[in-house]
């Protein structure tokens, strides 16, 4: 019998924390790419990708998307995956007439421009509390299928990130039974980021079993636990039969009052998934296992292989 293949996923940089969090948080072109690519050879086969400006301000600015990608690319075969969400800082981010803060839709949109081979689609209305702020993310239904079928148009391969369960039977499986994304569509349950986002789930294990059982046939899924659920997370995912996501987007520690590197999470990871007789996907495994490059696409994305 073959050994299962786990999709590991780098999250290395996020929309959210700061240099002056964890100074290992890798937040220009460069550096990114030299962290993936050390990612890349502990055992990572995704990368989820957002841009900062030359300030560390978040931006879906396709030039920068652009710029990391191909620095990426020039290295290894990662699968690339850039974020629509962006973050909540910087350019992303305005003040509307009745003061409310919201995340910028035309901001948001851009990072499908810069030829990734996937793209979070955040088929979810969220209220992010940051900075003393408390910013809207707004993506009504209508957004919601302009994403979908704009990555569809790209050859772009959604990751749907999802929440709660409603964003799951709601939003997700409402996209995909009006033809939205090719089996397998891919799911991203975050989990734990309960206290920085309105409308999530905390997690435990049941919920995120739960999780598991509201998705729709045809799907795969990954899970991102936020601070310390990571690690625990990503075991559960595993057991559940799942794939994992680690990396400074979602936890800036390797343990308590220990800050980390991406590439340390990453090796524990793949550490335990060896221990549990598993064995990483690389790249190539892991197009097998999602379908890349999307089948019947009208054109390819410029770094898809």
């Amino acid at each position: 019998m073959s050994t299962p293949k786990v999709i590991v996923t780098i999250a290395p940089t996020g929309g959210m924390a700061y240099k002056s969090q964890n100074p290992n948080l890798p937040t220009q072109p460069q550096e990114i790419a030299d962290d993936v690519y050390d990612c890349y050879n502990a055992g990572a086969s995704i990368v989820a990708l957002h841009a900062r400006n030359p300030d560390d301000g978040a931006t879906c600015n396709p030039d920068i998307y652009y710029d990391i990608n191909n620095r990426i690319r020039a290295k290894c075969d990662i699968i690339l995956n850039n974020s629509t969400g962006g973050g909540i800082h910087g350019e992303m981010i305005g003040q509307n007439e009745n003061g409310m803060w919201e995340l910028l839709w035309e901001e948001r949109i851009k990072g499908m421009e810069a030829g990734a081979e996937m793209c979070t689609l955040d088929a979810t209305t969220i209220i992010a509390s940051f900075d003393n702020k408390e910013i809207l993310m707004n993506t009504a239904p209508s957004r919601c299928r302009f994403l979908a079928d704009e990555m569809k148009k790209r050859g772009i391969k959604p990751e749907w990130e999802v929440f709660s369960p409603t964003h799951i039977l709601q939003d997700t499986t409402t996209l995909l039974a009006m033809g939205a994304d090719e089996e397998p569509a891919y799911v991203n349950l975050v989990m734990g980021v309960h206290r920085g986002f309105q409308n999530a789930m905390p997690y435990s294990p049941k919920n995120l079993q739960f999780m598991v059982e509201c998705l729709p046939a045809g799907t795969i899924f990954g899970a991102s636990g936020i601070g310390p659920a990571q690690l625990p997370c990503a075991i559960n995912s595993l057991l559940l039969g799942g794939h994992v996501r680690v990396g400074l987007e979602d936890n800036l520690y390797y343990s308590q009052g220990r800050l980390a590197t991406n590439v340390e999470l990453t090796e524990r990871i793949v550490r335990l998934i060896r221990e549990m007789g598993y064995e990483p996907a690389t790249p190539q495994q892991a197009r097998q296992i999602l379908n890349l490059p999307r089948p019947g696409a009208p054109v390819k994305p410029k770094f898809a292989l």
